[in-house]
């Protein structure tokens, strides 16, 4: 007698991690703006296990917030990750935020025609917040893909840190089952090409190879390494 046999029941697959990737557009009078160029391309092409949504913000002191806020509203309750990016023009890699400072202080005006100097980006908010990535782990893994990669100790006083400071305090207050955090990324070869002295740059391609690599750690490591990333000044 045969003894008719079970199928053979596929193994459950996890579901894939929500993550939002924000970028910028172009500002400071540059025609494109590496950090949303490489959030698209993480979006429409995104690394296993990770199911990835890309906003792009307005390079305008609170609107970005505005914009920031109603994207990680409308990911729903799903969302697990939350990393902006932004330009670092004359840095020459991949760099990692540590700490948000709660301060406006731009050197230039932003898309808007907005300076301001010296103004909390949350009144009575805490000085500052630190990265809840992390963020060695992330710079040792887009190394390991080939790409450079650093610490940041400053996210500058710009619309970057704004946004940084201002997701950081989303999540302290309002969103705890959230991490989150900032990463730079260098000028393109072709923004590199217009200036004189000619600055670092990095293609498009190769700093998605890294932020690929950085989102996957990010949404899959919650203790960091402990190795030096620190800076003298």
């Amino acid at each position: 007698m045969t003894v008719p046999t079970q199928p053979t029941q596929p193994a459950p697959t996890a579901s894939p991690v929500k993550v939002l990737v924000t970028g910028f557009a172009p500002f400071g009078g540059e025609q494109t703006n590496p950090s949303w160029e490489a959030a698209g391309q993480l979006a429409a092409h995104p690394p296993a296990g990770l199911d990835v949504q890309a906003v792009r913000l307005s390079c305008v002191f609170g609107t970005a917030l505005d914009e920031l806020r109603t994207a990680v509203e409308a990911a729903g309750p799903a969302l697990r990750l939350v990393v902006c990016l932004g330009q670092a023009g004359g840095r020459p890699d991949l760099t990692v935020e540590r700490v948000a400072v709660n301060v406006d202080d731009a050197r230039i005006p932003d898309n808007a025609g907005r300076q301001p100097v010296d103004e909390p980006v949350v009144p009575g908010g805490p000085a500052a917040y630190f990265s809840t990535l992390p963020i060695k782990a992330c710079v040792a893994a887009a190394r390991e893909a080939g790409i450079p990669a650093s610490v940041s100790q400053t996210a500058g006083t710009f619309v970057c840190n704004h946004v940084f400071y201002g997701l950081a305090h989303l999540l302290a207050t309002e969103r705890p089952d959230l991490r989150g955090g900032f990463v730079h990324v260098p000028y393109t070869p072709q923004q590199a090409a217009a200036q004189r002295p000619v600055p670092p740059s990095l293609s498009v391609t190769d700093a998605v190879t890294g932020l690929a690599a950085i989102l996957t750690t990010a949404a899959h490591t919650t203790t960091d390494i402990r190795e030096t990333g620190g800076a003298t000044h």
